[in-house]
């Protein structure tokens, strides 16, 4: 494998670092007394009560640089293969990355572990002011790993670079009173959903205005008894100059504007005029009613935006009754189309109820859809139609209570429930996770990014779709491969610094050296380059040690089915163009035909310290 098998649609060229001018910002950094550099890990057990510091080795600072890099090659060093994602022996870490804090857009921390809903490598990401004052509570620490379990609910607070454990004072509350107990600190916590071990339950913060949400963080947190993470101490301060710099760039990117105009609400907009929105339970492509939830429906109901004087916004507050929330593309396309609903304050209702249990909206969603249309085919007993809201409402709440029943079934994911009743052809699910509502047949590029993510399906580690409908000369296997490839590496960069996602193009000229340099740690772009291809294969490592490969990186059967309406009408991905994408792949990643990495790419990649695992090689 070489750098060339990436896209340059990502990566480009990347131009020189000044490495003075990075000096420069340092040394006024350090005059001033600006954030130090986060060169120790905090240690917690929660079955013996102990909190250790711990210092980071140099050589994993500078090959995983914190975030998402760090935090996955502490998980692989904490856990023994093969743990029970909701015993006291899997690890979770709250983790901040080296500029987290100082660089432009919202602040965001990572929640690392093993997913309880797929059993791989789970990272999920949440911005907002908890993420803000966690960098600033964690000082010169880079994060917290947590592991045992607690003999009663506990509470970790954070301040000044160290961990208190203290009992938790919410425990059975919903996520709004968990953070209202502590009015003065920042605080993220797990819902009902994820003390009931809910598989998709998120962590949530900032009174559920931000969640940590696929993949069930919060379960794994409830399972540890752990209430919430009180973050003290005001966020970190340094390099406002720098700051200021690269805020007057932002603008000049492709996605730039969109960010500015839609944040992620306009997707819905976009996938149903592609015709990729999966509609009611994915049986359709299109949906009428998205003139009625979409961006502009949105912009008429919004209060606000978030960060609305910032040089860049964030989401859209709306008011439904006496609750407030931030709408995202994820709440319409999930809980709007996917569930036949075209009133906003519906859905609006709808993510304001998953808000306060702690469930993650594409989880519950597609869990709702599953049980109308097993409901429709005769395999189980539900009241509940497309296009209501009450009977939604009740199913929600009987997942987060995991209530005797469906909702007990529910709680455990769709191929749960549907080994237990049947239906397993009904919503598509890649490693247990389920495909969120962008459908790929549209992209065939896309379904390769679902399966092939670390995580099970998600959208987020790689989006070919954006481009992929408007570029037919990426009709070719190593060509989809590639482009998938650039985006997992790219993000996997972005996600150890950790960068919002909306600032990403301030960062495709020198992949963040820049910014890395002024913190302490001097790596050229070509170091970057190479670090975020180590990252992603260090994940897969981990996967593989679980027991994933080659027969795990597989679609659903929908995705073979023509689309039946809309500008994909008779498309779909066949298994003989899947397979021709899956091979290049693994080609261009340099793993073998099961989807291992080599012994050779682990050396090429300095992580020869970590052995092929078992049923590899």
């Amino acid at each position: 494998m070489s750098d060339s098998s990436k896209s340059e649609s990502q990566w480009g060229s990347p131009k020189p670092v000044d490495f003075s001018r990075a000096t420069h910002y340092r040394q006024a950094v350090t005059a001033a007394n600006g954030p130090p550099e986060r060169d120790a890990i905090l240690e917690v057990d929660l079955t013996d009560r102990t909190v250790s510091r711990e210092p980071i080795p140099a050589s994993w600072r500078r090959r995983f640089i914190g975030g998402k890099g760090l935090g996955a090659r502490y998980l692989y060093d904490r856990t023994e293969a093969g743990v029970d994602p909701l015993g006291p022996g899997n690890a979770l870490l709250f983790m901040v990355g080296p500029v987290t804090g100082l660089i432009p857009g919202e602040p965001r921390y990572a929640a690392i572990t093993k997913s309880p809903l797929t059993g791989t490598f789970l990272d999920s990401y949440s911005g907002g002011d908890f993420a803000a004052r966690l960098a600033g509570s964690l000082a010169d620490t880079m994060g917290i790993v947590v592991t045992g379990r607690a003999d009663e609910p506990v509470s970790l607070v954070v301040s000044e670079g160290d961990v208190t454990i203290e009992p938790a004072t919410a425990w059975g509350e919903s996520v709004e009173t968990a953070c209202e107990a502590h009015p003065e600190a920042a605080v993220a916590c797990t819902g009902p959903a994820g003390e009931n071990e809910v598989v998709y339950a998120t962590i949530a913060s900032d009174g559920g205005d931000h969640h940590a949400g696929r993949g069930g963080a919060g379960a794994v947190m409830g399972s540890k008894r752990l209430k919430s993470v009180v973050a003290v101490d005001e966020p970190p301060s340094g390099l406002e100059s720098l700051r200021a710099e690269y805020e007057a760039k932002f603008g000049d990117g492709p996605t730039d504007d969109w960010h500015v105009t839609s944040e992620t609400v306009e997707s819905v907009d976009f996938a149903d005029e592609v015709g990729a929105l999966s509609t009611r339970g994915w049986q359709e492509s299109t949906f009428e009613g998205t003139d009625d939830i979409g961006i502009e429906a949105v912009e008429k109901q919004a209060t606000e935006r978030e960060h609305e004087d910032d040089p860049i916004p964030g989401g859209f507050q709306v008011t439904i009754g006496e609750e407030t929330s931030a709408t995202r593309g994820g709440t319409q396309m999930t809980l709007g189309a996917g569930l036949g609903i075209d009133d906003f304050e519906a859905v609006a209702t709808l993510g304001q109820v998953c808000d306060r249990l702690g469930v993650d909206i594409i989880g519950v969603g597609n869990a709702i859809a599953w049980a109308i249309r097993a409901s429709e085919e005769g395999v189980i007993e539900y009241d509940g139609s497309f296009g209501e809201l009450d009977p939604a409402i009740d199913l929600i709440e009987a997942i987060a209570l995991r209530e005797p029943g469906l909702g007990d079934a529910l709680a455990d994911g769709i191929d749960a429930a549907a080994g237990k009743y049947g239906g397993e052809s009904l919503i598509p699910t890649v490693k247990g996770m389920e495909l969120p509502s962008y459908d790929p047949r549209r992209a065939p590029s896309m379904a390769l990014a679902y399966a092939t993510s670390d995580r099970g399906a998600c959208h987020r580690r790689a989006r070919p779709i954006e481009t992929a409908v408007f570029e037919p000369t990426l009709d070719e296997p190593t060509k989809r491969a590639r482009e998938v490839i650039a985006e997992q590496d790219f993000r996997s960069l972005l996600w150890s610094l950790i960068a919002d996602d909306f600032t990403e193009t301030l960062f495709t000229g020198d992949f963040g050296a820049e910014w890395l340099a002024a913190v302490g740690l001097d790596l050229d772009p070509t170091a970057l380059r190479r670090a975020g291809t180590r990252i992603w294969t260090l994940t897969r490592l981990f996967n593989v040690r679980e027991g994933f490969d080659r027969d795990d990186d597989t679609l659903p059967p929908v995705l073979e089915e023509p689309i039946t309406d809309g500008p994909g009408k008779g498309e779909a991905v066949t298994t003989e163009d899947f397979e021709a994408m899956r091979t290049a792949y693994y080609a261009e990643r340099g793993w073998d035909e099961r989807g291992v990495p080599t012994e050779e790419i682990l050396e090429a990649l300095s992580l020869s310290d970590l052995e092929v695992p078992s049923g590899g090689q």
